[in-house]
């Protein structure tokens, strides 16, 4: 209906049916059959028209009077946030989370940033899950499972989760050999469940390891800390522990043996639509972890 009365209200600006359908390249007879709908939804007249007059009706000028300011206005509104949409310059809000942006993900802001200087980049880092709508947050890039209802998904990503412990703990307390070894060494718990889900790469088998962990923290670059430093045996994604790999400072412990893959999405609200910024954004995050084998469930060479 709202269409119909911004028609109308440019029906009675050009004076004629015709000259409205010229400004808003409409067919004539659809022009018509609108301002027709209109009325019987309204139950008034509102243009007397002829072959050779066209003038408004008492009805049809009081509505134009009290709505034509009004529709003027929200046509300015929404071309305003057409146009800002369409911008590749301005303000972007995004959400990520802090380990992963100040490790793994760091080249990626970085090179976003030089390739689109003119965009105003607010980066919220936090572990925890932030509220999009209450935090104005235009796009979000999480890992994990996603439970929250009311935002679009886009999955870019899977890290492999993996056994490790230091070479200097290996040496003191021996290297497992089996799964029933984890019980001869002093575990850190980084889960909110007590157990580690487990399988068997080479011969699809599935564990269940319950834990009676020695240490437990709820910060994973803490855990990778302490590990690092000897303290212990620990399920980890590659993301947190990759540089370590590669340094000699953490090995993997059980190769074979890997945890529950985590997912990595893009999100934003459902029914918002996304401007040009953050779907450049979206687009720059897809590529960049698209080409990093670690982002695709892959392991530190």
């Amino acid at each position: 209906m709202l269409d119909d009365i911004a028609l109308f209200i440019h029906i009675a600006q050009c004076g004629s049916l015709s000259a409205a359908a010229n400004r808003l390249n409409l067919p004539p007879a659809n022009v018509t059959r609108r301002l027709q709908r209109l009325e019987d939804t309204l139950g008034v007249r509102l243009v007397h028209r002829s072959a050779r007059k066209f003038s408004l009706t008492s009805e049809g000028e009081a509505y134009y009077a009290s709505l034509a300011d009004v529709m003027q206005q929200a046509e300015k509104t929404l071309q305003s946030l057409s146009s800002e949409l369409r911008q590749l310059s301005g303000p972007l809000r995004a959400a990520a989370p802090t380990n992963a942006s100040i490790g793994i993900l760091a080249p990626m802001w970085s090179s976003f940033l030089k390739s689109h200087p003119e965009i105003q980049l607010t980066l919220s880092l936090s572990n925890d899950n932030k509220d999009l709508v209450e935090n104005r947050i235009d796009i979000a890039l999480r890992f994990g499972a996603q439970s929250e209802t009311g935002l679009y998904q886009k999955r870019v990503g899977r890290v492999a989760t993996k056994l490790v412990a230091s070479p200097g703990y290996l040496a003191a307390h021996g290297i497992p050999e089996n799964l029933e070894n984890l019980s001869w060494h002093k575990l850190l718990w980084v889960s909110s469940l007590p157990h580690w889900s487990l399988k068997n790469v080479e011969t699809g088998r599935e564990e269940t390891v319950y834990l009676s962990p020695h240490i437990a923290v709820d910060d994973i670059t803490l855990a990778r800390q302490l590990v690092a430093d000897g303290h212990g045996i620990a399920l980890l994604p590659v993301t947190e522990t990759s540089a370590d790999l590669a340094s000699g400072r953490l090995r993997f412990v059980l190769p074979s043996w890997t945890g529950q893959d985590r997912n990595a999405y893009l999100v934003w609200p459902t029914g918002r639509l996304l401007s040009v910024r953050a779907r450049c954004l979206r687009d720059h995050v897809a590529e960049f972890m698209s080409a990093d084998p670690v982002l695709q469930g892959g392991l530190p060479a």
